[in-house]
């Protein structure tokens, strides 16, 4: 396992310390096991790690994962990774999801405000925010090539069976929290997949050797 020297926010890494990875089934880990080969022999091989997190409306569950992604890379002080998140469509980053990031120790700002509003969100002091905005897959904002498409619903996964580009396509999905929106149960299903999507992204690069 890589080190952990961090420049994290003091908050998120609290949170990252209650993760609890007995949670993550073995068949889970078999699902999230294609993501730790490919990025193992990327490092392996020196070379960037572009990862684009894939699912329909990129308003929740692939913000998510690209967050908190790009946070344990930042953990566990793994090198030249690269996280996106992308759609099939374009709508907008659902507000319930920057609001259950900034819970958790994030430092959010509104850069732009309209229909797809454009978030500064940050995890560590001397690290570039994350950009984050809804937009297709295919974006300028992404990359071309040489990335893996990481599918985080079922309807994207079933949608877009081949993403132009891409190395590798491999589904690791979630549930919607969507399902909840407007219920007295929101903030804490957000909370839920946010544990759940951290908790995985810990694992996977908890396993990457240097």
């Amino acid at each position: 396992m890589t080190s952990t020297k961090t420049n994290l926010f003091l908050e998120i890494e609290q949170v990252i310390k209650k993760l609890n990875t007995q949670t993550i089934s073995s068949e889970r880990k078999e699902t999230l096991q294609p993501l730790i080969d490919f990025i193992q022999s990327k490092v392996l091989s020196n070379k960037e790690i572009r990862i684009n997190f894939i699912c329909t409306h990129n308003s929740r569950r692939s913000h998510l994962s690209q967050i908190w992604a790009q946070t344990m890379a930042n953990y566990f002080n793994i090198k030249n990774v690269f996280c996106y998140s992308g759609g099939t469509e374009e709508t907008a980053l659902f507000p319930m999801v920057a609001e259950t990031l900034q819970n958790s120790g994030f430092q959010i700002n509104t850069i732009s405000k309209n229909e797809n509003p454009v978030y500064s969100i940050k995890y560590a002091e001397n690290e570039h925010p994350i950009i984050g905005f809804s937009k297709k897959l295919d974006d300028a904002f992404n990359p071309r090539s040489k990335f893996v498409a990481i599918m985080t619903c079922d309807s994207a996964n079933e949608a877009c069976p081949f993403v132009p580009g891409a190395e590798k396509r491999i589904p690791i999905t979630f549930e919607d929290p969507k399902a909840f929106d407007n219920t007295p149960q929101q903030a804490e299903k957000y909370y839920e997949r946010s544990v759940q999507i951290a908790t995985e992204m810990f694992h996977i690069f908890s396993q990457i050797k240097s």
